[in-house]
C-alpha cells in the first residue's frame, strides 16, 4: 500500500510479468480507479508504435473527487527497444514512466505522486524510470536519450 492508501491490483503485477517474460506486450498504461483506492490497468498493447503510445498518454483524462474531468496523470511501462550507435546491436529496457502533465488537476497529480512507489515496488524488473510533465518529455528522441544513456 502507498502513502496515499492506494493499493495495487493483482492484475497490474500479472500483466507486467507477462510483458517482461513473454515479450508479446509492448506497453501497459495504469490508472487510478475512479474512487482513487486502487491502481488498475487502463490498457495493454502488443503494438510497439511509440506515437500510438504517446498519444494515449497525452489524451489521458482523470476525474477529480468533485467530478470535474480534465487532463490526467498515468503510470506506464514500455518495453523500449533501440539500436546502439556503436554497432554493438540492439537493446531492450523495461521503462517506467510517471506521466503527470503540468496542466492536470492538482488533486489527481498529488494522489498519483504519492502512489507511484507502491506500483514501482510491486513491479520487479524495471530497468529505467523517469518523470514526464510535458509533451517534449515523451518525444521519442528525448526518451531514447534517457533510456540508452546517450548510447543510441
Amino acid at each position: 500500500m502507498s502513502q496515499s492508501g492506494v493499493s495495487v491490483s493483482p492484475d497490474c503485477i500479472s500483466k507486467f510479468n507477462e510483458l517482461k517474460l513473454n515479450k508479446k506486450l509492448k506497453f501497459i498504461i495504469y490508472q487510478l480507479s475512479d474512487d482513487y483506492k486502487e491502481i488498475v490497468i487502463e490498457e495493454t498493447s502488443e503494438d510497439g508504435d511509440w506515437e500510438v503510445f504517446r498519444k494515449k498518454l497525452l489524451s489521458a483524462q482523470s476525474k477529480s473527487k468533485t467530478g470535474k474531468i480534465g487532463k490526467g496523470p498515468r503510470y506506464a511501462v514500455y518495453d523500449f527497444a533501440y539500436e546502439l550507435s556503436n554497432g554493438e546491436g540492439s537493446r531492450s529496457k523495461i521503462t517506467f514512466i510517471a506521466w503527470s502533465p503540468d496542466d492536470a488537476g492538482i488533486q489527481p497529480k498529488m494522489v498519483y505522486a504519492s502512489s507511484k512507489d507502491a506500483l514501482k515496488r510491486a513491479l520487479n524488473g524495471i530497468a529505467t524510470e523517469f518523470q514526464a510533465n510535458d509533451e517534449e518529455d515523451i518525444e521519442y528522441e528525448s526518451v531514447l536519450k534517457k533510456v540508452s544513456k546517450g548510447g543510441a
